[in-house]
């Protein structure tokens, strides 16, 4: 084992908080991009569902009704799923895990650059990093009991099993 001082333990949570901010963020805006892409659809889906509707009442003919029952369907169900898959709440949710640990990841290196200047003194050191750490223990407590797991298998490596050796 290699020794690890105050200030080397202070730099890689900060490097740690910033890694998984950057997971967050990058899950909002794929949340994003996909919130976007189901409002779309549903709306095509409605557009076609008017125009049929429209369409059986100027002219006559199933087709046109069978169409008008098909596109409405079809829209239901595309905002059904939209729904069902909660993309706001979930985009939201990242959101603010994201802000909230960008935050803490500033006061992390804000504490850095005042130890790089020579400020600040160990017992104060001691005490900022133990309030930090508190912090951001507190801000993973409730965060993504569901999603976590999946996002923190795409930020980590794979660890080899220990068993198997």
């Amino acid at each position: 084992m290699f020794p690890v001082t105050v200030v080397d333990h202070v730099r890689l949570d900060s490097e740690h908080l910033a890694q998984n901010y950057t997971v967050h963020a990058r899950a909002a805006e794929r949340l994003v991009r996909a919130a976007f892409a189901c409002r779309v659809t549903v709306a095509v889906l409605l557009a076609f569902a008017t125009s049929a509707a429209i369409a059986s009442l100027i002219f006559s003919g199933r087709g046109y009704q069978i169409a008008a029952v098909a596109a409405t369907t079809l829209a239901f169900l595309g905002f059904a799923s939209y729904a069902v898959l909660g993309l706001e709440a979930r985009l939201f949710a990242h959101r603010s895990f994201a802000h909230r640990l960008w935050l803490a990841s500033e006061r992390y290196r804000s504490l850095l650059a005042e130890v790089h200047e020579g400020v600040v003194d160990l017992p104060t050191l001691l005490r900022r990093r133990d309030e930090l750490i508190h912090d951001v223990h507190a801000i993973y407590e409730f965060a993504f009991s569901a999603d976590q797991a999946g996002y923190e298998s795409a930020r980590l490596p794979a660890v080899p099993d220990e068993r198997a050796a």
